[in-house]
């Protein structure tokens, strides 16, 4: 997660639009993880509820910790919506991943959605992985994934502006918002790379608006996984190389991890 508690305040207003455009497989993975934990749940880089909203629609009690503050503005918003029942099922936090603490446990701690490739060094990547793991109760997990690098490609495209999604708000169906991203470096030693996400509104076919915002993400190797979790003081449980459970193995196009601290 970026450090800045304004982070994605160009992106939260579209972030909704813009995943449920993408088709996005994840959700059920993890909700379906806490059904199976029965709660209560911590869920990291909860963002605007993608996943948070459906797992406390299911009964689970389930707290939710960002730094964006555009991005809970924007999920405080829908849970108003949401009925009581829903509603006292939920506890939101404010803070920075590497270093809270909310002087409880859960049965279930996740880091959904890639949150740990908004971390650029070691000792931010243990620091992230020792407080997730500082809040799992005795016998409970922590799940996570980021994607399976594929380092041929990080290098190619750099300044090329590239469409990912489109969609009409339910608002204004006269109006197309296209989302692009164009990569703008590639640290090959630190394994990370800098992207612009590009906003642009539609009417009539007329461009009528645009909006811009950075982002930065480091990619992981899976020895590199390994080496953090034996600094976390964490124990792989399972691992897979998809949301729908297929190996770890050279076809992933994610790597997912279930988690237990070594001294719980």
């Amino acid at each position: 997660m970026p450090t800045n508690i304004d982070s994605y305040l160009i992106a939260a207003k579209y972030y909704d639009d813009a995943y449920a455009a993408m088709d996005l497989v994840d959700a059920a993975f993890y909700v379906d993880l806490a059904k199976e934990s029965r709660g209560p749940v911590l869920e990291i880089g909860c963002g605007t509820g993608r996943v948070l909203l459906p797992t406390a629609r299911e009964g689970i009690e389930i707290h939710g910790l960002d730094n964006s503050a555009p991005m809970l503005a924007v999920l405080r918003e829908k849970i108003s919506r949401e009925s009581p029942e829903v509603q006292k099922n939920i506890t939101l936090h404010a803070g920075d991943m590497r270093d809270f603490r909310l002087n409880r446990k859960f049965a279930l701690v996740t880091i959904p959605f890639r949150p740990m490739q908004h971390m650029f060094t070691v000792a931010d990547q243990v620091a992230a992985l020792k407080s997730a793991a500082a809040h799992v109760k005795e016998a409970g997990l922590l799940a996570f994934d980021v994607f399976y690098p594929r380092f041929e490609r990080l290098p190619i495209g750099i300044g090329e502006e590239i469409l990912e999604a489109e969609w009409s708000p339910l608002h204004a169906p006269d109006t197309v918002i296209r989302r692009y991203y164009r990569k703008d470096s590639y640290d090959k030693i630190n394994q990370s790379f800098s992207l612009t996400f590009f906003f642009r509104t539609y009417r009539g076919g007329e461009l009528v608006s645009e909006e811009s915002e950075g982002l930065k993400m480091a990619g992981y190797t899976y020895p590199h996984l390994r080496a953090l979790f034996l600094l976390a003081g964490l124990e792989p449980v399972a691992e897979y190389g998809s949301f729908a459970k297929a190996p770890l193995d050279n076809s992933a196009q994610e790597m997912i991890f279930l988690l237990r601290p070594t001294q719980a």
